[in-house]
């Protein structure tokens, strides 16, 4: 080895001792936090408004404006008394239908006896329109609601056909049935393998309708029962949820599919129902006239 070089490289190396104040700064640890922290919240959930369905806001609405009416016609606030001769033909009765007041079929659906019958129907149909709402469309939640409405009140005036006034007689009214007719086209149309939704929450979802149409199928049952003051019409309700399950048997193959088409089938739902409920009216309207009230 040149000496040289080996003194070069004496020279130029670095030494093994740093000298004083080359020393690096030691790591200093953190101070652990004291004191209580929050935990982190969850990303704050979109406000439903009146844009996001519109239908259902709209429903609700106009069964709620009914009903001020009708406590404005009965000059009570404590619950409409239907004394006066407009709110009373807004009530839903066999007698009355099978003589040709077909109108009150759909009336019926937006009228409510009291202020809990109301409370609790509209908190349903709320709840229930934001879910239906976006898988049907505005005109399909509206479409749903008046034709599953319909469908419960011809089950009931076809078992009480007698006119007010005579033994057996009943006077309806309520959204209940159309209620359950909107948890039925529900259930269905929670069934498409089309919808991007896991699985997972799907059943959540059927689970939580089948805990809501239970649960007011065993209320119902259990107020007629107890021989109440005002009964439930069960049969509205059962109507309204077999005319909804059928409904939705005839979109399920559409939903989540490409708009033009689920809307086709829609139309073609919607035409299939309202025809087979007019058959259904002539068919009770024939049998009444032929003396089978």
């Amino acid at each position: 080895m040149d000496p040289e070089q080996g003194a070069d490289r004496r020279v130029t190396s670095q030494p093994e001792i740093l000298p004083p104040g080359t020393y690096p700064e030691p790591p200093q640890e953190q101070p652990e936090p004291r004191g209580w922290y929050p935990p982190p919240q969850p990303a704050p959930r979109p406000r439903r408004h009146w844009a996001s369905a519109p239908a259902t806001y709209t429903l609700v609405g106009i069964n709620c404006a009914v009903y001020l009416l009708t406590l404005i016609l009965s000059g009570s606030l404590a619950g409409p008394t239907f004394q006066d001769p407009f709110s009373f033909h807004l009530l839903c009765n066999g007698g009355f239908v099978f003589q040709g007041q077909w109108w009150l079929l759909v009336t019926s659906i937006f009228v409510h006896f009291n202020w809990w019958h109301i409370l609790g129907n509209m908190w349903c149909l709320w709840n229930l329109g934001l879910l239906g709402e976006p898988l049907l469309g505005e005109f399909g939640i509206v479409a749903a609601y008046l034709l599953t409405g319909v469908a419960g009140n011809l089950l009931s005036v076809a078992f009480h056909p007698q006119e007010y006034g005579q033994p057996g007689a009943i006077m309806s009214a309520g959204a209940s049935g159309a209620v359950f007719g909107l948890a039925g086209v529900i259930l269905m149309l929670l069934r498409s393998p089309l919808l991007p939704i896991p699985q997972s929450d799907l059943k959540k979802l059927r689970r939580s309708v089948w805990y809501f149409a239970i649960l007011n199928f065993v209320i119902g049952a259990g107020v007629w029962l107890a021989h109440t003051v005002i009964q439930v019409d069960n049969l509205a309700h059962l109507g309204g949820f077999l005319s909804g399950l059928a409904l939705g048997m005839l979109l399920v193959p559409r939903i989540g599919a490409p708009r033009d088409r689920f809307v086709r089938r829609r139309a073609f739902a919607v035409g299939v129902m309202t025809f087979l409920l007019l058959l259904i009216a002539w068919g009770l309207r024939a049998r009444y006239q032929n003396g089978g009230g």
